[in-house]
């Protein structure tokens, strides 16, 4: 007969953002559990709310199923001796497993007869097993724990029941002080304890004590319950992403309300009154069907809908008082000149061991300076590029910034077009900071973008400077997230990226004027190329690269990242041509040759044609000469072509010609023609690391 298995945790409320990573992994551990326990099941429902996780799982049967394992001991002729008399080690083997000498076989493994014995597993009952679901309990993990009472465990919140039930019964086990039990408790202020006659009844319990366990049911009565009121009132609102997400995990019993506020507030910039009403009081703002912000909240209760109009009030109070600093802060920013913030940033730290903001925005023009010009921007955009990069961090002391930092950049575009800067420096004021997280939205501009890759490019260079290299997880200035930005913006612009050449030119820029730059860079800095090669690596992998692929394209001689970008994709695109496989080993054996004369200290030479000694030696110098020729002006997808191509001259002339000849000056010249194709082969991809088997 199968049983269902309801599991709750009972806690004091718990942050939002951990209610729903939480549920997952319970989710997890327990499936893991009754895998590892040979429990079979039909189905896993699980539940959370601020004040409990749950899992619900169907059809778990009454008994384990018996198992039997083979079990190999000791070589025969340890286990007898010559009289066929068992020893000691075969007794103590047997004896271990709970069985005798009479269950020994042999069998031959790699030509040596072994011990073996078959271990039968009577299942235990489905009820002593669950008892490990305390285990599964202890071994959740979260961002931040805490202790309570005298006790030494921590966990996310202080445990107050335990609800562990297999159909009727109680699956006893203790943790602290907290026996499981069948009671739970309903909503904090609207419900009494709920009691569990059957594990079947969980949900039903305790939405009669205004619990909605299901966070999709929840979820779905906020959704409706707000679109209600937004059709009523023909306003559009978005329900989506987070913030539903996290209103959600702060209720148990959701009900939907509206309130507002007076309309001078509109005066104020649209992303200063969704942030104070958004990540502060976790409302979601109200636009008519043109998309103009409105007047108006909407909000969710963690209750009924009684005396509802009280709530609404102690909300909109709430509100108004945000409401009144952000008028107040946005005022008074709007007498601040960019030049007095820009001087006020001399005094503002960046990092102890690196200097002040200020110097960082000197710093950052210098580079971006350099790269508007690598990828060739013209004179206006130079312009402007320039004065957005002496001036972008400016917003950092302004009263709104510091009352909400979420809207730097943000509030730097808006104050800089009040006073008169132009649209493109304005926007690449607030474009800088993109992207915010690893896959988020990039800047559209190419001067926005250059920006950030140069703000991004500082942080990196200078915080490996001074010996700040990111090490495991450890990274508290988010450097790899940083680079990662640099990397998507540029494949998103198609734009070079010589690495080794732009830190040579940073670094002469830089070192040049320590004075106004605050900082001498480390020259060279390899980690730095290694690091951005790592993101470049993990960017490959979200293209669904192969490993080899990548591997082979990281370890090429290529200075330019996006052309190893591009190598990636050609060749993942080529995998399948009939000719892959024997183009890659033909152009595979003219690398391994080259590395081989490198490793012989085979120094380069001059081709000499009147050392070749077959028509195929001239043949495939006259095809290298041409793709070599036209290497550095074509494509790296023209490149890849112009290398296959040579296929069938390699392989004709491998066929005709020995390489490793006693004639030195022949081998050097043969060697040195193998070297040219390597270095153009290099420059694609380490070609020799790809798996065509």
């Amino acid at each position: 007969m199968a049983n269902n298995l309801l599991l709750e945790i009972g806690l004091e409320e718990m942050p939002a953002h951990v209610v729903t990573p939480s549920r997952k992994q319970l989710e997890e551990k327990v499936v893991n559990f009754l895998d590892e326990h040979n429990l079979g099941y039909e189905s896993v429902q699980t539940f959370s709310t601020p004040r409990r996780l749950a899992i619900y799982v169907t059809a778990i049967p009454e008994r384990q199923e018996d198992t039997q394992e083979e079990v190999k001991g000791p070589a025969k002729k340890i286990a007898q001796d010559a009289e066929g008399n068992w020893s000691k080690a075969a007794e103590g083997f047997v004896r271990g497993q709970g069985l005798t000498t009479d269950a020994i076989t042999f069998r031959e493994l790699n030509g040596v007869e072994y011990v073996y014995v078959t271990k039968y597993v009577h299942g235990q009952a489905s009820k002593e097993v669950l008892k490990g679901l305390k285990d599964v309990i202890l071994s959740l993990t979260f961002p931040v724990t805490m202790r309570w009472a005298d006790h030494e465990f921590e966990y996310i919140r202080p445990i107050h029941w335990i609800v562990a039930l297999l159909d009727e019964e109680v699956i006893p086990f203790t943790i602290l002080d907290v026996a499981t039990d069948r009671k739970s408790r309903g909503h904090r202020f609207l419900g009494d304890e709920a009691t569990f006659a059957h594990a079947d009844e969980y949900e039903q319990k305790l939405l009669e004590q205004f619990v909605i366990a299901d966070p999709v049911k929840r979820e779905a009565m906020i959704v409706e319950q707000a679109e209600a009121i937004a059709e009523k009132n023909q306003w559009t609102v978005a329900l989506a992403g987070d913030l539903l997400e996290e209103v959600n995990n702060l209720v148990e019993y959701p009900t939907v309300f509206v309130g507002g506020f007076d309309e001078k507030y509109l005066s104020v910039p649209d992303e200063v009154l969704v942030t104070s009403m958004k990540e502060h009081q976790r409302y979601f703002d109200v636009r008519n069907e043109k998309g103009l912000l409105l007047p108006h909240f909407i909000a969710v209760r963690n209750g009924n809908n009684v005396h509802l109009e009280n709530v609404v009030k102690g909300n909109e109070k709430v509100l108004i008082a945000r409401l009144e600093d952000a008028e107040f802060f946005y005022n008074e920013d709007k007498k601040l000149s960019i030049d007095t913030c820009v001087n006020k940033l001399k005094n503002v730290t960046f990092h102890e061991k690196i200097g002040s903001i200020y110097e960082k925005m000197q710093r950052t023009a210098a580079i971006a300076k350099i790269i508007g010009e690598k990828i060739g921007l013209n004179n206006e955009e130079l312009t402007d590029l320039n004065r957005a990069a002496q001036i972008y961090k400016f917003d950092l002391v302004t009263n709104m910034v510091g009352e909400f930092p979420e809207l730097q950049g943000i509030m730097g575009e808006k104050y800089a077009l009040l006073q008169g800067e132009k649209a493109a420096v304005a926007q690449a004021i607030r474009e800088h900071y993109l992207p915010i997280s690893s896959e988020g939205e990039l800047p559209e501009s190419a001067i926005g973008s250059v920006l950030a890759i140069a703000d991004k490019l500082d942080s990196v260079l200078t915080f490996f400077t001074v010996g700040m290299v990111p090490s495991g997880s450890n990274d508290p200035y988010a450097l790899r997230r940083q680079t990662y930005g640099i990397i998507r913006i540029i494949e998103n612009k198609g734009w070079q990226f010589p690495l080794v050449e732009l830190q040579e030119e940073i670094d002469q820029e830089i070192n040049a004027d320590q004075e106004r730059f605050g900082i001498q860079l480390t020259s060279g800095q390899k980690e730095v190329v290694d690091f951005v090669k790592a993101r470049l690596r993990q960017l490959l992998l979200t293209k669904n690269i192969r490993h080899d692929i990548i591997d082979a394209v990281i370890s090429a001689k290529q200075k330019d990242m996006m052309k190893l970008f591009a190598s990636a994709m050609i060749i993942r695109e080529h995998l399948k041509d009939e000719d892959f496989r024997p183009s890659i080993e033909a152009l595979t054996r003219v690398l391994n040759l080259a590395k081989k004369s490198q490793e012989l200290g085979q120094k380069d030479v001059k081709i000499n044609k009147a050392l070749f000694e077959n028509e195929t030696e001239k043949a495939l110098h006259q095809a290298v000469n041409e793709v070599e020729e036209n290497f550095k002006g074509n494509t790296m997808a023209e490149n890849y072509q112009a290398l296959v191509s040579l296929k069938p001259l390699i392989e004709a002339y491998f066929d005709q010609t020995m390489v490793m000849v006693e004639d030195e000056d022949i081998k050097a010249n043969r060697i040195a023609e193998l070297n040219r194709i390597a270095e153009m082969v290099l420059s694609l991809a380490s070609l020799d690391l790809l798996n065509v088997k």
